[in-house]
């Protein structure tokens, strides 16, 4: 039950972390007078934190077992939420956001290797549960931000500094049932684990890579660019950007909670085909559709919730002696693209509005839509790589 707490509890953190940047992220250009390429630029530095972190959190974990190495990272998000707080100039703020990501990065890692060596039945509807936690979280994420940025504690606005102080520091209760939980798997031979060498001579793992790392940019991006494009593309105030993003995140909690089973009748290759092209359909036509269809931006969440459970299933089935390493190898190699793809909508939406007239609402609505199809077109590619992956395992017989 420790360890069960732990990895949900964990999840709810990490969707709050990821998540209460959206409403945040308008005040936060600003303040620090960024334009939309310098805030891709800071994402994408983050994106490098939560990629630095992935890299070793992996080799703390065979070194410290995965219970210290949790611990870490809760303790490192909390520390962080004080070190934004207390940030009132860019470098300090920078240096502090970078490292949320660090404590991000690790819990990542970590609450990926417990799930696969807790969930060894039932792995498809165990994984997709236990994110589902992130979804529920993540859904009232943008809300709860935008009601504590406006709140008053003796007499002075949180604002959102205040706001990820409060949310970050919350951190502190999954270190209670971590430090109670006993962790499955710290004791085994080192030996009896499949060396890094022999995983990458598996194309399936790199095809994995790229579902991976095409559906996460196309998941996290959301968070990050929704109440953005929504409130500059079509005057919608914070509450009901914010409002969308819930409902995005509504559709993406729901998804994992009630169709996880339906990813082991399906099998885990097919559910990423299926589920990706689902994400991109539903945001193609709300760009294309225009604000009466901009509720299928909330639907996209549907289908792109199903990536990262599914692809962790996947990697804990194919690679039961080596899910550790196989984990921290494509967790690693998706943060890379997440840093590119973080820096490429920002960059994609300046180089439209300049070739359009940068000084036009026009030239401002067709860069936040190039921006934002990028998102759309992320997920029709990691849909076109589950295609792929699907072909050479059939030809194998051995599809999962």
């Amino acid at each position: 039950m420790m360890q069960l707490a732990t990895i949900f509890i964990g999840f709810i953190i990490f969707g709050f972390s990821e998540n209460i940047k959206g409403p945040a992220i308008p005040r936060i250009q600003f303040d620090f007078r960024l334009d939309e390429s310098q805030l891709g630029t800071l994402l994408s530095l983050n994106a490098l934190g939560y990629l630095i972190a992935c890299s070793f959190t992996g080799f703390l974990t065979r070194i410290w077992g995965i219970k210290l190495v949790t611990v870490l990272a809760f303790g490192a998000m909390a520390l962080s939420g004080i070190l934004i707080y207390v940030s009132h100039e860019y470098a300090l703020f920078s240096a502090s956001y970078f490292f949320m990501y660090i404590g991000n990065g690790m819990l990542e890692i970590g609450l990926a290797i417990l799930g696969a060596r807790i969930f060894v039945r039932n792995t498809g509807t165990m994984m997709n549960l236990s994110h589902g936690f992130y979804g529920l979280s993540s859904t009232v994420a943008p809300l709860l931000a935008t009601g504590l940025m406006k709140a008053t504690v003796f007499g002075h606005e949180l604002d959102w500094r205040g706001m990820y102080l409060v949310m970050l520091l919350l951190s502190v209760v999954p270190i209670v049932f971590a430090l109670l939980s006993r962790f499955p798997g710290d004791e085994g031979a080192h030996d009896e684990r499949v060396p890094l060498r022999s995983l990458v001579r598996d194309p399936v793992l790199w095809l994995t890579v790229l579902i991976l790392t095409f559906g996460v940019v196309s998941e996290l991006s959301v968070g990050g660019w929704l109440v953005n494009f929504l409130e500059k593309a079509y005057d919608w105030s914070t509450v009901s950007a914010s409002g969308m993003l819930s409902a995005f995140f509504l559709c993406f909690a729901l998804a994992r909670l009630l169709l996880g089973p339906l990813t082991d009748r399906l099998g885990f290759t097919l559910s990423l085909i299926v589920f990706a092209g689902l994400s991109a359909v539903c945001t193609f036509v709300a760009i294309a559709g225009g604000e009466r269809y901009a509720f299928f931006f909330a639907a996209a969440g549907v289908g792109i919730a199903m990536i990262y459970p599914t692809v962790m299933a996947l990697i804990a089935r194919r690679y039961p002696r080596g899910a550790d390493t196989a984990i921290t190898f494509t967790v690693t190699l998706m943060g890379i693209g997440s840093v590119i793809g973080n820096y490429a909508i920002g960059g994609i939406i300046d180089l439209v509005k300049r070739l359009a007239g940068s000084d036009s609402d026009e030239a401002l609505l067709r860069g936040l839509q190039a921006g934002y199809g990028f998102i759309g077109l992320c997920a029709a590619l990691c849909a076109a790589c589950g295609i792929v992956l699907f072909v050479y395992l059939r030809r194998r017989k051995s599809v999962i």
